[in-house]
């Protein structure tokens, strides 16, 4: 269906892949894998045309459509959310709005009006055989929780998390034959991740889908294709599979290699030893031809790197924690969520979870003191130093320091060195803590905040969607950090497979402002009450 042939794509000396020759067939759903930088949205924006290649070229088998998921929230900011989606098929979006305009104004004794309005309507049959376009889209966004009522309004209404919504049901309208999707669960619910996956799984042709959420590549890909030196190697099987295969592949290569290495280092000796005797000579010559075949490569294993995350508090947490009677708050005069109730014990790490608008951010806010509840009140123990990952880290992580001395601004007893290897351990090299906090990428400001929580070296972790903007291998290392951790733990997250690493009790808040209370992990908590 689309294929490659020796794509390339460089930036300057800078070789981000090189002649990379790959098929994609029709019914597989493809995984794109590699680490932060590797360049796996560079290659799907090639495939899809937004970005011209330096070498190569991308072959789509004609007569087909591709569909990306566009990234642009603010591009159609004053279509209706209804309109917003039918312009995912721009060819029928075109004539519709020709033909109501040619009907609201066109004069029908013209023949040229006439002979226009039936070209068109040619056109919608064609994109349209069943006249269900309407009711397809109305589907797609109750099915994203826009209700009906909501359809025929501004997309200059709408919240970020929304707006972005919007884009994925617009490419899922157009039913492509090849679709792309970058990161499509970024501000997606669990509710509306499980819908998601449901759909992509029926998905009929060829689908490419780049997230870095473990649980959603497993549920809906066949394939992993693994962005690593330059090059993609295919593997068939979900994440977790592709995962089990990669290190049986790397101790094979390993073991492969340290029997050539030791044959080598026999074979030197010989030669070494024999050379200088004329009576060895032959035997001596023979052995150096056999040295010279040796392929001793070194083993790629691979270019990630995992970070070494550990959060260890400076003391113990006490037997009071946390104490939450009554909160309530609302937006001008929408409620959010009323008389909150509910006590953190020692050992608690809760996963606060529930669907996007339910004021999971604004809860952390009110116990962080960033805001104030209408009614109310909360307590925290004597014992408790808590470090705070907000959800706009992004956007605090701002200033003209390098590295170290940003995270020193926030306590100047910090030794230098520590900061370094605090740093270190989040994957930042020694020329890599040179740069300037404002020029990090969304991830690497993701990671300077980590290594600056570890620097604090509290008992009590509050943290609203850590993931985002972390790869597969930060986020492992995120969950085994706070599964080994020995403090406290209140995070929100719609990633199943980090609260599944780290969460012993789960907080559900309802639409309807209650709140669900349960002891025990995500997994007995979905056996109770379903997703």
């Amino acid at each position: 269906m689309l294929s490659t042939v020796n794509l390339t794509q460089r930036y300057g000396k800078r070789v981000l892949f090189d002649k990379i020759t790959i098929t994609l067939d029709g019914g597989k759903r493809y995984g794109l894998i590699g680490a932060n930088g590797a360049g796996k949205s560079t290659f799907m924006k090639i495939l899809a045309g937004e970005l011209e290649q330096s070498d190569g070229e991308v072959q789509l088998q004609p007569g087909l459509k591709l569909g990306m998921l566009s990234q642009n929230q603010y591009a159609f900011e004053e279509f209706t959310l209804k309109d917003a989606v039918l312009y995912g098929n721009k060819k029928l979006f075109d004539a519709q709005k020709e033909k109501e305009k040619l009907y609201m104004e066109g004069d029908f004794e013209n023949d040229a009006v006439n002979n226009r309005l039936g070209e068109l309507e040619m056109i919608c049959a064609d994109e349209d055989p069943t006249y269900e376009s309407d009711v397809k889209i109305e589907k797609l966004l109750q099915s994203l929780g826009f209700p009906t009522e909501q359809h025929e309004e501004l997309m200059s209404s709408l919240t970020g998390g929304d707006k972005f919504k919007i884009l994925l049901a617009q490419v899922l309208f157009l039913k492509p034959d090849v679709l792309l999707l970058d990161e499509p669960t970024n501000n997606l619910d669990m509710e509306t991740i499980s819908w998601l996956e449901n759909e992509l799984k029926h998905h009929e042709g060829t689908l490419m889908v780049i997230s870095h959420d473990r649980h959603f590549l497993n549920g809906v890909v066949t394939h992993i294709l693994d962005l690593d030196f330059q090059n993609i190697r295919e593997f068939t099987g979900n994440y977790d599979e592709w995962y089990i295969a990669a290190n049986l592949i790397a101790k094979q290569a390993q073991a492969d290699r340290s029997k050539a290495l030791k044959e080598k280092e026999e074979l030197e000796k010989f030669i070494t030893r024999f050379s200088a005797n004329a009576s060895k000579a032959k035997q001596a010559t023979s052995r150096q031809k056999q040295l010279d075949k040796l392929d001793v490569q070194e083993i790629k294993l691979s270019s990630r790197r995992d970070p070494s995350i550990m959060f260890k508090p400076h003391r113990d947490i006490g037997n009071e924690v946390l104490e939450v009677e009554k909160i309530s708050k609302s937006y001008e005069g929408q409620k959010v969520f009323e008389n909150l109730n509910f006590k953190v014990n020692k050992g608690d790490k809760i996963a606060l979870i529930g669907a996007n608008g339910v004021g999971k951010t604004t809860l952390l806010q009110i116990l962080m003191e960033e805001i104030d509840a209408d009614t109310g009140h909360f307590k925290w123990g004597q014992t408790i130093a808590f470090s705070y990952f907000p959800q706009n880290t992004t956007d605090l992580v701002v200033g003209d320091e390098e590295l170290p001395q940003w995270i020193q601004g926030f306590d100047a007893k910090w030794h230098i060195d520590d900061i370094r290897k605090t740093l270190g351990r989040m994957l930042f090299s020694g020329e890599e803590q040179k740069k300037k906090i404002d020029a990090c990428s969304g991830g690497e400001k993701h990671r300077v905040m980590l290594s600056k929580m570890m620097m604090d070296s509290s008992n009590f972790l509050v943290l609203d969607e850590p993931n985002n903007h972390l790869d597969l291998e930060a986020i492992v290392a995120l969950g085994e950090a706070l599964h080994n951790y020995q403090g406290g733990v209140i995070c929100v997250s719609h990633d199943r497979e980090l609260i599944d690493a780290f969460a012993n009790r789960i907080l559900k808040i309802n639409e309807d402002g209650t709140i669900i209370d349960f002891e025990g992990d995500y997994e007995s908590f979905v056996e109770q009450y379903g997703e």
